[in-house]
């Protein structure tokens, strides 16, 4: 790799490499260590093409999720099956995993910034700005641009927009499957919230069990089916339709609410 290669944004490969070299040494322990990371599914991985994945995932913090699919996607690359033991496998990373967060987000510090770096597809929210629900339309920048990433390789996005659970899947996320016709990889991730705070950067509590789940490509007609039907498929494939909130008891619910609510800092 020539040393100023650059990706379809212009980032410097090998810049991005150290990059994912240094947080993944420096992350590791978050889910093999202080926290343990069960992995279920990840043989999935090795086997999907090189270009136009789209992984979609409920939501718990802005970054520790994001963090840990780098880590199992990298892990199952070099051979690991569902375990991210001896890191490793971080030093020779795939470079074309990217991940979509809003704008806002990315730009809110020099972390952000570094971390937007290593892969982020910035786009701007259509509901909320700076705190406030805002309406506007959908910049077809933003949308370019995630087809951008998927034509260079995979993508990850959490279609619910907001770490709350049970949150609408957004409509954008369909619209960008009937487009670009991606390999559809469903992912449902949990324990996230309960280690780290909001932003997924400071360790809350020690000693949980985080769990992923990578689950087999989801079959889409992308010609004849709907965008409603693929919202309904995703919100099933992952977990958050407003039917699986039967499962856990209301008053459960509304306490993990309010207990999150505390912790934002």
């Amino acid at each position: 790799m020539g040393l100023l290669k650059r990706n379809p944004f212009g980032h410097i490969l090998f810049l991005k490499k150290w990059l994912i070299r240094i947080f993944g040494l420096l992350t590791h322990r978050r889910y093999r260590g202080y926290n343990e990371l069960s992995i279920e599914g990840s043989e999935i991985i090795k086997n999907l093409p090189d270009t136009n994945v789209l992984f979609v995932s409920n939501h718990q913090t802005y970054f520790a999720d994001v963090t840990a699919m780098f880590h199992v996607f990298n892990a199952s690359l070099s051979g690991r099956v569902d375990s991210i033991k001896n890191i490793g496998y971080i030093w020779q990373p795939k470079l074309n995993i990217y991940y979509v967060a809003a704008k806002e987000t990315m730009n809110a510090g020099l972390l952000s910034r570094i971390m937007a770096y290593a892969g982020a597809v910035s786009v701007e929210r259509t509901w909320r700005a700076k705190g406030q629900e805002v309406e506007r339309k959908v910049n077809p920048n933003d949308t370019k641009n995630i087809g951008t990433a998927l034509k260079d390789g995979w993508v990850i996005t959490f279609p619910q927009g907001t770490t709350k659970p049970f949150k609408p899947i957004r409509k954008g996320t369909a619209h960008i499957i009937k487009q670009y016709k991606p390999v559809v990889i469903p992912i449902v991730i949990d324990g996230f919230r309960r280690s780290f705070d909001k932003k997924g950067i400071r360790i809350k509590k020690r000693g949980i069990l985080q769990t992923m789940q990578i689950k087999e490509p989801l079959q889409i007609d992308y010609e004849n089916e709907s965008i409603e039907d693929i919202v309904s498929k995703l919100e099933y494939a992952i977990e958050q339709h407003s039917s699986f909130q039967k499962v856990i008891p209301a008053e459960t619910v509304k306490e993990m609410e309010e207990l999150n609510k505390k912790r934002e800092y």
